[in-house]
């Protein structure tokens, strides 16, 4: 009996035998507690793009400034809209869409960039998920300085109520790295998801309302502006960017942000599970 039990034990699959929720906590815990680490590689990433440059991560701040600039005294003529009303609206979005966009491009090569560290070093896959989010977070805080720009020349009606932005972007991380793990995974197997996030992420843009507002949509679309709601980067972008123009939060923007948190992470953990130890595989 126990050389029967011996003998199926051996005919399971290596990979088979680390499928269990508690290796997936383990790595993400792990991952955790080695923030020292996945902090200083992330500022590392940034140093690297601006390596040998005077301003360095200044640029980050100057591009958006510029783009900010020029694209909204442009957009503003273009949609009728004061330039007093726009240009923070469209920042603001802009700001939250290069986080948001920058967690799926870098989410697709998050393991296949990392492949020397991964065929090297025995460390948990969750550092370099959490190492993607929070560069892309520190890329975030750059583009901020334009936000606080923005408060001093326009001036719009900011009040205590900014300070519900706080956790709309802590959700916005949280959710970033179910993003990060989730394509991650997927693109290490698949390599032709890369290039295909890429080119999509260029339409989702142009119909997430980043550059044209929203109230034109309503205007001009009727009974067909409830197809923006279809679009999880509209919800993502209203919750951290309403507050921070002053503007009332709606809470089915947030509703629907957690449902898609839940479902995200369940995705991500699933994935996880199952194909964890082929990663290494497969980079």
């Amino acid at each position: 009996m126990q050389a029967s039990s011996t003998q199926n034990q051996s005919t399971v699959p290596p990979e088979a035998r680390t499928r269990s929720w508690r290796k997936v906590f383990d790595d993400i815990s792990s991952a955790a507690r080695q923030r020292q680490l996945w902090a200083h590689l992330g500022w590392q990433d940034i140093k690297q793009r601006y390596r040998r440059s005077v301003l360095g991560p200044l640029w980050i701040t100057i591009s958006m400034g510029v783009t900010a600039a020029g694209l909204g005294l442009m957009y503003s003529t273009i949609f009728g809209q004061d330039p007093s009303d726009y240009v923070p609206y469209m920042t603001v979005g802009f700001i939250i869409w290069y986080f948001i966009s920058g967690c799926l491009t870098a989410g697709t090569e998050v393991f296949i960039q990392n492949e020397g560290m991964i065929k090297q070093l025995p460390a948990p896959i969750s550092i370099y998920v959490f190492r993607t989010v929070w560069r892309e977070f520190l890329l975030s805080l750059h583009n901020l300085v334009i936000y606080l720009a923005i408060l001093a020349i326009f001036t719009p009606p900011v009040g205590l109520d900014v300070l519900a932005a706080v956790p709309a972007l802590l959700l916005l991380l949280v959710n970033g790295g179910w993003v990060v793990l989730l394509f991650g995974i997927t693109s290490t197997r698949f390599r032709d998801i890369p290039p295909v996030v890429t080119s999509f992420m260029q339409l989702v843009f142009f119909m997430s309302p980043i550059v044209w507002p929203i109230e034109a949509l309503r205007e001009n679309a009727g009974p067909r502006a409830w197809l923006a709601q279809l679009n999880p980067v509209y919800h993502y972008v209203d919750i951290v960017r309403a507050p921070l123009l002053g503007e009332p939060q709606d809470l089915h923007h947030w509703l629907i942000v957690l449902a898609i948190t839940v479902v995200g992470w369940a995705l991500a953990l699933l994935m996880m599970r199952n194909y964890r130890a082929r990663v290494s595989y497969w980079v």
